[in-house]
């Protein structure tokens, strides 16, 4: 009977370590051909319909499924996009030579009709209608060519034109879907599904016409929180994790089998009036707010250095930005004798509205604290990223921490949408302000295509905006990425709107 209990104890053991090898290879090959890239964000999409959103989270996304007639590069470069070329006919006329055979999603060729129509529907869109240039007509002059006269010149046009809100669609598929269209372009990503509040998948696109992407899948996931995007990087959850706090930034530093990717945006950071409500009408108040709140003590405390106190309202790094104006600084004494200007010290109490997360929470919490001390009692209101929208765009708010990426990289886009009267609510003039003066500078620089000349206007426009106090200017962003050390091909876009398609895994 010993022997054979022996001979048991032996099989055992072998079977446990034939188990413990083939679970291990097992582990170990899920994670090398795996082919799926998946990215995590702080935020969840509005919509996929690429003429129906703009804020971050979805342009991230619907930058991958649809393409747009140019496209830009970090570095503010224009390159081809759906269009192989174009020319300048004269300062309101361009031609645009399409590329052949790109296909849609759905199998279907892409026509000169189809960019027609597209660029006739996001002229309708209460969302993204102020990044269109300003369109007389749109003309199929050539089988492959397309004509594109604006009402004016227009300085920013193909700036504008890379902008991912401004995705070709199918006409075809359009007019068949109703009220809730199918999602299909011809980006280097085709939809695959959505959960909603957790993840978009993504499949590779065979067809697409410049490289197809290496990754079979892109799954874009929704975690709210920092620290928890930086645990799920560490454990190989994900392979990208997007707007990383300056906290977890140092972690990622230092760990080994990752890489920290960091870049100066054009990204904005302000504190948000509603200068419709009557609390705000009174100038004194909001330069009140603005000497009371310690900027410098956010970016280094908070930020942990990443990024620096705004001296205006645009980034350094985007064209049209002056350094004629500056921020006014932490002056709580200053501060407290306009208050008392007011007659009514010590009896204000205000909302601010920001969104949840860690960074975030902290950013209003020292904003809080230093308003308490000139007789402001602030609340929080915490709420998610759909609900923030909704709310800002709608004026249910007193103050808000906001933010503006100007995408083209030129001040018309940093601008007009955050101050010119006519992009009051939806499309980013959230504090409701308004100045003629302003909208005049604003609508000039737009038709004025001598750039010294449009630099003279958006120093005018800078000056005027800041002296009249429409929000507190708080930081220009830096870019933080955390990304799989064997992850290659990532080119940090500088208002995180990356193209995922290059990206491969190394070995």
């Amino acid at each position: 009977m010993k022997p054979i209990e022996k001979s048991k104890k032996i099989k055992f053991l072998i079977f446990l370590i034939f188990t413990v090898i083939f679970f291990s290879c097992t582990k170990e090959n899920t994670k090398n051909t795996d082919n799926t890239l998946k990215i995590a964000q702080s935020g969840n999409p509005r919509s996929l319909d690429v003429h129906n959103a703009n804020d971050g989270f979805s342009l991230r996304i619907n930058k991958q499924i649809y393409s747009r007639l140019v496209e830009i590069d970090g570095d503010r470069n224009i390159i081809p996009g759906l269009a192989e070329s174009w020319n300048k006919v004269d300062d309101r006329t361009y031609d645009f030579k399409i590329r052949d055979n790109i296909k849609f999603h759905n199998g279907d060729k892409l026509q000169l009709e189809d960019i027609k129509f597209s660029f006739e529907r996001m002229m309708k869109s209460p969302r993204i209608s102020f990044i269109v240039p300003p369109i007389e007509k749109i003309e199929i002059v050539e089988p492959n060519t397309i004509r594109i006269v604006t009402k004016t010149p227009f300085a920013p046009l193909l700036y504008h034109l890379s902008h991912p809100a401004l995705g070709i669609v199918s006409k075809k598929v359009i007019e068949s879907s109703g009220e809730n269209p199918e999602i299909v372009g011809t980006g280097p990503y085709k939809y695959n599904s959505w959960i909603i509040g957790d993840q978009v998948v993504l499949d590779k696109n065979n067809d697409y016409f410049l490289t197809p992407p290496s990754f079979d899948k892109l799954i874009f996931k929704t975690i709210t929180e920092p620290t928890n995007r930086e645990i799920a990087l560490e454990t190989k959850e994900i392979d990208v994790a997007l707007d990383i706090s300056t906290v977890d930034a140092s972690k990622i530093k230092e760990n080994n089998d990752l890489v920290l990717y960091t870049k100066p945006s054009y990204s904005y950071r302000y504190l948000g009036f509603n200068n419709k409500k009557d609390v705000f009408k009174n100038e004194n108040l909001r330069k009140a707010i603005d000497y009371a709140i310690d900027k410098e003590a956010i970016v280094n405390i908070i930020l942990n250095g990443y990024g620096d106190v705004a001296n205006s309202v645009i980034a350094p790094n985007v064209f049209g930005f002056t350094d004629t104006v500056k921020n006014v600084g932490y002056n709580p004494e200053k501060a407290k004798e306009l208050m008392k200007s007011l007659g009514n010290e010590g009896d204000i109490t205000l909302e601010l509205l920001t969104m949840g997360s860690s960074g975030e929470k902290a950013i209003a919490e020292v904003i809080q604290a230093n308003l308490k001390e000139i007789g402001v009692d602030l609340k929080i209101n915490i709420v998610e990223s759909g609900t923030f929208y909704d709310l800002t765009e709608k004026g249910f708010f007193d103050m808000f921490l906001g933010s503006w990426g100007t995408v083209t990289g030129d001040a018309d886009y940093g601008l007009y949408p955050m101050f010119h009267s006519k992009s009051i609510g939806s499309p980013g003039n959230r504090s409701f302000y308004s100045n003629e003066t302003v909208d005049k500078l604003l609508d000039t620089g737009k038709t004025t295509v001598v750039e010294s000349e449009r630099l003279k206007i958006y120093q005018q426009a800078q000056e005027q905006i800041i002296k009249d106090t429409p929000h507190v200017m708080l930081y220009n962003s830096v870019i933080i990425v955390g990304a799989q050390k064997d992850l290659k091909g990532l080119n940090i876009h500088p208002v995180t709107l990356h193209d995922f398609y290059p990206l491969y895994r190394e070995n």
